[in-house]
C-alpha cells in the first residue's frame, strides 16, 4: 500500500486515534508499490475497484481484482506486498497494539469477504470524517471502532462464479460513467434479467448500479478538481452530472464537502 502520500490533493489522510491504538489511513487511487510486514493485524475495505499483483505471506505473486465492498482482513505477522499500476481509493485501518486490548478478537487467517455492504458503508462514513476540515474526534474515533468490529467475521469467502460478469459491469461503468447507462445496458452485461441484476449487483458489491455509478463520477470529478483548473461546472458535465448544483448534491452526500470546499481544500481557485 502507498505510504508516502501526505497531501488533501492526493487525497491520502492518516490519523493515529484511541491515544495511538488505532492506525486509520484512507489511501488515495495512485499507482503504489510496497511491502508491508504487519506486527500486528490490519483489516480493510476497497472504495474503488482495484487491480493488480500481490503475494500474501509467500513470495509467490498473484494478479488480484479487488471489487469496491470486498472487507479483506490480515493478522498479526502475515507479510503482505502489493502494487498496482493505478490503485484504487482503500480505507485501511491498523491496529498498534493488541486487537484484544481493545474487547475485539485477534484473527488467525487471512480473509476477504466481497460484498461487505457495512464496511463499505463505514469506510464511505470514515472517508468522509477524515475530508472535514473540521474533524469531530469522537465521531472519527467511533466510526473506526465500528470498522475494527468487522474484523470478527469468519465467514468463508463469497463464490466467485459470477466474477467475470459483473467485472465486465465494471469496466462498462468505468469507461462510461458519463453517459446515461440505463438498467436493462448493464444487465445484458451479464445476460440476467433487470430485476436479477439489480439483486446479484447489490449482492456483489454491496451498493446499487446507481449508487455504484454515483460513487464513479464523483471519484472523476475530484481527480479533475485536484489536478485540473477546469470550472466546476464544466467538470460537472464531463464526469456525467446534468449540472454543476446536481454534482454538489452528490458531492455533498458522498464526502459531506460542496466541490467548492473540495476544491478550496485541494489548494486552487474557485
Amino acid at each position: 500500500m502507498p505510504g508516502t502520500l501526505s497531501s488533501k490533493v492526493q487525497g491520502y489522510e492518516r490519523r493515529e486515534l484511541l491515544g495511538g491504538t488505532l492506525d486509520l489511513q484512507l489511501l488515495p487511487r495512485a499507482a503504489y508499490s510496497a511491502r508491508d510486514p504487519l506486527q500486528w493485524q490490519s483489516l480493510g475495505v476497497s472504495l474503488e475497484r482495484q487491480q493488480g499483483v500481490h503475494a500474501i505471506g509467500s513470495d509467490r505473486r498473484e494478479d488480484f481484482d479487488s471489487w469496491p465492498g470486498t472487507l479483506a482482513l490480515t493478522p498479526a505477522g502475515v507479510e503482505v506486498f502489493s502494487e498496482s499500476p493505478h490503485g484504487g481509493e482503500y480505507l485501511l485501518l491498523r491496529w498498534l497494539a493488541e486487537p484484544r486490548n481493545l474487547g475485539i478478537a485477534s484473527g488467525s487467517r487471512r480473509l476477504q469477504l466481497p460484498g461487505h455492504a457495512r464496511a463499505l458503508a463505514l469506510g464511505r462514513q470514515a472517508r468522509r470524517l477524515l475530508l472535514d476540515p473540521n474533524q469531530d474526534q469522537l465521531a472519527l474515533e467511533q466510526c473506526a471502532l465500528q470498522f475494527a468490529g468487522l474484523a470478527t467475521f469468519d465467514k468463508p469467502a463469497a463464490k466467485v462464479a459470477r466474477r467475470v460478469e459483473f467485472s465486465r459491469v465494471l469496466t462498462l461503468i468505468d469507461q462510461q460513467y458519463a453517459e446515461p447507462l440505463s438498467l436493462t445496458e448493464l444487465a445484458a452485461c451479464t445476460g440476467r434479467n433487470e430485476l436479477r441484476f439489480l439483486r446479484d449487483f447489490t449482492r456483489a458489491i454491496g451498493m446499487t448500479p446507481h449508487a455504484w455509478l454515483v460513487e464513479v463520477r464523483v471519484q472523476a470529478a475530484r481527480r479533475l478538481i485536484e489536478h485540473s483548473d477546469l470550472p466546476l461546472a464544466a467538470i460537472a458535465l464531463e464526469t456525467g452530472f446534468a449540472h454543476q448544483s446536481h454534482m454538489g448534491s452528490a458531492f455533498r452526500k458522498i464526502l459531506g464537502l460542496t466541490p467548492s470546499q473540495y476544491r478550496a481544500l485541494s489548494g486552487r481557485r474557485g
